[in-house]
């Protein structure tokens, strides 16, 4: 069963997805955008973010993906909620299988599945995810006023996440194996000048302990291998992400991170197909360059639908 042909089909609704979605439609192509499961990804679980062109206070995910969304539908994109389970390249065209049902045929395909958040891999947080072990911030932290909560991580995301935390918890404990963050000086600034932010670096997180749900965790020191134990209320993991690449492995080679590799016009070494934001070798892992690779995928991919030529 056949759902139409189109010139592009994105795979993936966050902010590289929808942009290319956009840019696609304005330079007057076919264009269909699989969001997956929610539209814009992770994003969506940040309450602010910054550094995004036309925003000086920065704005929520779950604000920037739907605006986004809205132009690209001006624009003329069509948009599905289903997630893309196999490519299939026939004749210099593509068919793309969904969890809809139908087929769905294009002449060029973009990848922005984005990445999925790496777990601790420990005792107990299987079994307390939902129940006290979480990855959203703005998803829980209501339901976690003034009790003690955990973040894991020194990235940008587990900061962003601790200073929404505390916004509501009584005290927000960050938990981070290094002895430095990894994230933005603006972020690092934030989370030393917020009272109810406590940093424990050198300290790894060994156990998830409850009953029913999440009441403490095990830590061991990296220095002194002593261990330890906390009691929270919750624990936010932000450890690190994972490039979504299922999709493509029987398709193309990935670079050593396990991403799709590009030049800078976004096409892969697989004609027809390119890849955009975090799933792609290089990215810089922020919101605004995702969406300048959405749009240059999109151009690239207009261009290569003109004249037929590639060069991945």
């Amino acid at each position: 069963m056949s759902d139409g042909a189109y010139d592009l089909v994105i795979v993936g609704g966050g902010v590289a997805g929808l942009t290319a979605g956009l840019t696609s439609a304005r330079v007057g192509r076919k264009t269909r955008v699989l969001t997956g499961e929610s539209l814009g990804g992770h994003l969506v679980s940040i309450e602010r973010i910054d550094g995004y062109p036309g925003f000086p206070d920065g704005i929520p995910g779950y604000d920037l993906c739907p605006i986004i969304q809205e132009q690209a539908v001006g624009a003329g994109a069509e948009f599905a909620a289903g997630e893309a389970t196999a490519l299939h390249n026939e004749d210099g065209s593509w068919r793309v299988t969904t969890t809809q049902g139908a087929d769905i045929r294009a002449r060029a395909i973009v990848i922005a599945t984005g990445t999925t958040l790496k777990t601790l891999g420990i005792p107990g947080e299987e079994q307390f995810r939902g129940k006290g072990v979480s990855h959203c911030a703005s998803c829980d932290a209501p339901l976690l006023r003034n009790r003690i909560v955990g973040v894991v991580g020194g990235g940008d995301s587990a900061l962003q996440e601790a200073l929404t935390l505390a916004q509501h918890a009584s005290r927000v404990i960050i938990l981070h194996r290094g002895t430095a963050f990894s994230a933005q000086v603006a972020y690092v600034q934030q989370v030393q000048q917020n009272p109810k932010i406590e940093v424990r670096f050198g300290t790894i997180v060994e156990e998830a302990i409850g009953n029913g749900g999440l009441t403490s965790v095990r830590t061991r020191t990296v220095a002194e291998r002593t261990t330890g134990e906390i009691e929270l209320a919750g624990l936010f993991v932000y450890v690190g992400l994972a490039p979504a690449t299922t999709l493509v492995n029987d398709v193309l080679a990935l670079d050593a991170s396990g991403r799709i590799p590009v030049n800078d016009e976004m096409r892969s070494n697989v004609r027809g197909l390119f890849a955009v934001g975090t799933v792609r070798s290089g990215s810089a892992g922020r919101a605004a360059s995702a969406a300048g690779d959405g749009a240059t995928a999109a151009l690239s991919a207009d261009r290569y639908l003109k004249d037929g030529s590639w060069s991945g």
